[in-house]
């Protein structure tokens, strides 16, 4: 096992050290996807109406747009690791109160509390993943942390409905409570201990120049707009779909394709980018114009425009993710990684609920095959807003250039 000072100049852990930091990753989209694809039945009993179906949608990402940031600063100054098993932990707690209480009326509750969590172990995962990757392999490390998200938003929906089937939301609950303890308590045996590493003072001036500077602001754009992409791909093909006359059982396929393709991609992408085969400022736009042509793939008739879409929307958030990450971490200071993984998570989350809001509001005033024309549109244009370069303590000209 690599001591704390190894992890800190950059050495670089073992596959084993970072095994449980994907796991944390593959936690908390599986237990974000397992819940949020089956709360349908849920809002069809006593507790209905489409209000509560949003509240209930929304809670999760709400407790974790306002606490990442907070969390992700807590481990700047605690060290990540306490962080990442405090959160895991937590997180199996709220699991674990729901199945305890009984109640489906404390869903909204439990859903709070599991955002809270994930809120914390996610960005201190991420923090981990940078400081126990070595110099040059950024790309590969969050290739593969991305690769167990994609998995856990692959599987989550499935599975999710699967547990529900046999054991109701109480199956479904305990199932999240066993993976919280079992991936804190292999973390606990293998993710050294990584010390805090010394910071200068900095004034709310200093933390507003470097969330406004080019290295933070064009990847975090990227990463809102590739994760925007997803949740609308997630949210309306299947309706376009359903509008075909195709079986939920295809609309259903086509979304699970465009899960695992976003996963597959990622670990290859990681290591171009390592290798210099890609570079930050062309794989960002890259990733975004694909996942533009994936969003005007539609206009293709039947089956094949939304397979088309979903493959070419998942390979461009494949692209983008591994790469926004790893930029982040090589223009970020080691010691306000935390901060810089959070607040680039709130963008994330503002993605993943303004696109499919965005989409929703242009299909309300025309359609919705016109309404993905006009955000593919949005997408082709971010991508032009980030190839501007960045630069930053390990900023690799390979990458900039």
């Amino acid at each position: 096992m690599s001591t704390p000072n190894s992890a800190d100049t950059g050495l670089g852990g073992t596959r084993t050290q970072l095994l449980p930091l994907y796991a944390a990753g593959f936690v908390t989209a599986f237990g974000a996807h397992s819940i949020a694809a089956t709360l349908g039945g849920y809002t069809d009993g006593p507790h209905t109406s489409l209000l509560t179906l949003g509240l209930l949608l929304a809670i999760y990402d709400g407790a974790e747009v306002i606490l990442k940031p907070v969390f992700g600063s807590l481990a700047d100054r605690i060290g990540a690791r306490p962080v990442l098993l405090g959160g895991l932990l937590a997180f199996a707690a709220a699991s674990a109160a729901f199945v305890i209480a009984g109640d489906p009326a404390w869903l909204g509750v439990t859903r709070f509390a599991q955002g809270a969590a994930a809120a914390a172990f996610s960005p201190a995962a991420g923090v981990l993943v940078s400081r126990l990757t070595a110099p040059g392999q950024q790309g590969r490390g969050f290739g593969r942390y991305g690769a167990w998200k994609g998995l856990g938003y692959t599987l989550g929906p499935v599975l999710g409905g699967v547990l529900i089937t046999w054991g109701g939301y109480t199956l479904l609950f305990a199932t999240l409570a066993t993976l919280g303890t079992a991936v804190a308590a292999w973390a606990l045996l293998m993710v050294p201990g990584v010390a805090p590493l010394p910071r200068v003072r900095q004034t709310v001036l200093d933390l507003g120049r470097r969330l406004s500077s080019p290295g933070f602001l064009r990847p975090t754009l990227a990463l809102a707009a590739a994760t925007a992409a997803l949740s609308v791909g997630v949210g309306f093909l299947p309706v376009i779909g359903a509008s075909r006359g195709l079986s939920p059982l295809l609309t259903g396929a086509v979304v699970s394709v465009l899960a695992a393709a976003t996963a597959v991609v990622q670990p290859g992408v990681g290591r171009a980018r390592d290798d210099g085969r890609i570079g930050d400022r062309t794989g960002l736009p890259t990733g975004l114009l694909l996942a533009a042509a994936g969003c005007a793939a539609v206009v293709i008739p039947g089956i094949m425009g939304l397979a088309s879409a979903a493959v070419l929307i998942g390979i461009g958030v494949g692209v983008v993710t591994p790469i926004g990450f790893a930029s982040l971490a090589a223009s970020t200071p080691a010691e306000r990684l935390g901060q810089t993984m959070g607040s680039a998570e709130v963008g994330r989350e503002l993605g993943d609920a303004g696109g499919p809001l965005l989409v929703g509001a242009l299909a309300a005033a025309a359609t919705l095959t016109p309404a993905l024309l006009v955000f593919a549109t949005v997408l082709a244009a971010t991508a032009a807003l980030s190839t501007a370069p960045t630069a930053g303590r390990h900023a690799q000209t390979s990458n900039d250039t």
